[in-house]
């Protein structure tokens, strides 16, 4: 988190409201998306979530769109209270962010003192069946040491845990020698414990393995050391409404004032699709400079 991020009290007219969050969704489903994920930033801190999540569930709840999918992403300090949201809105699945197990280190990253309340939230998640994945940006000299650690949770609980190789964003201090490319990790877990690989979805972002024995599992997300560009299918729409084809698109085309407009956008969407670049967005690895900054993509 950067030390001077202030989250803003109220919502910027730039920002899409509930009812354009909705209007904007409905027309990627009818352009053929299959899975709905609230990420950000931290979406739970808009005073509209609740409606935001309650409106979005006609998509996944509606018996002609069973197929649709609907999770979300959060850093888990406002879980407890949206669990019931959350379970009425068809979320089976959650993703929480938690780059370390040591407390003090926890606020040294977060710039904030929630850990045990994240930890909580976690357990309270699992108690009450949804599937938990936990996401841990792994960082060279910052919790590289951990990796055993977390997989160690996998023995008694059902947790997914994803080890994200560092990515750079604006304002998050990157450079290639915080870095901890998927071969380290593998290595390093491979050394400790006996593991086996499973089988791998074709739009998997993610390389599953799991523990012999244990109930959980985790995962590589090797973005930088071996992209899996060619078989990303993802498509973020950003709070302020620009859709980016890529995490790492320095471009972005903007739906929300065409739509306020009463434009369709709907060949803005196809055209964002039909020219996503390669990889990384179609800039150099560790050159990845022009960008938001991970809290401010949002989506």
């Amino acid at each position: 988190m950067p030390e001077d991020y202030i989250f803003p009290k109220s919502l910027p007219a730039h920002y899409m409201t509930a009812h354009e969050i909705f209007t904007i969704t409905k027309i990627f489903i009818e352009l053929g998306i299959k899975k709905i994920r609230l990420t950000g930033g931290e979406p739970l801190v808009r005073k509209d979530a609740k409606k935001i999540i309650e409106s979005l569930s006609e998509f996944s709840n509606h018996r002609n769109n069973s197929e649709i999918k609907f999770t979300i992403t959060t850093n888990g300090i406002l879980v407890h209270d949206y669990l019931n949201i959350f379970q009425k809105a068809n979320i089976h699945s959650v993703n929480m962010s938690l780059d370390t197990l040591i407390p003090d280190r926890f606020e040294a990253i977060t710039k904030r003192n929630y850990f045990h309340k994240v930890v909580s939230n976690m357990h309270l998640l699992l108690q009450n069946n949804f599937h938990v994945k936990l996401n841990v940006v792994v960082m060279k000299g910052v919790n590289d040491d951990e990796l055993t650690d977390f997989i160690q949770l996998t023995r008694d609980f059902p947790l997914h845990i994803r080890f994200i190789e560092f990515m750079p964003f604006a304002g998050n201090e990157w450079n290639k020698n915080k870095l901890v490319s998927f071969k380290e990790m593998f290595d390093q877990v491979s050394h400790f414990f006996e593991i086996v690989p499973l089988e791998n979805g074709k739009h998997d972002t993610a390389k599953k393995f799991k523990v012999l024995g244990y109930e959980g599992t985790f995962a590589f997300i090797n973005t930088m050391s071996e992209p899996f560009c060619s078989e990303c299918n993802r498509i973020r729409l950003t709070a302020d409404g620009k859709i980016k084809n890529c995490l790492f698109s320095k471009g972005e085309i903007d739906l929300l004032t065409p739509l306020r407009n009463g434009k369709d956008i709907r060949k803005l969407i196809i055209s964002s699709i039909e020219n996503k670049h390669e990889k990384w967005g179609g800039q150099e690895l560790f050159e990845l400079t022009e960008n938001r900054s991970m809290i401010a993509i949002g989506g």
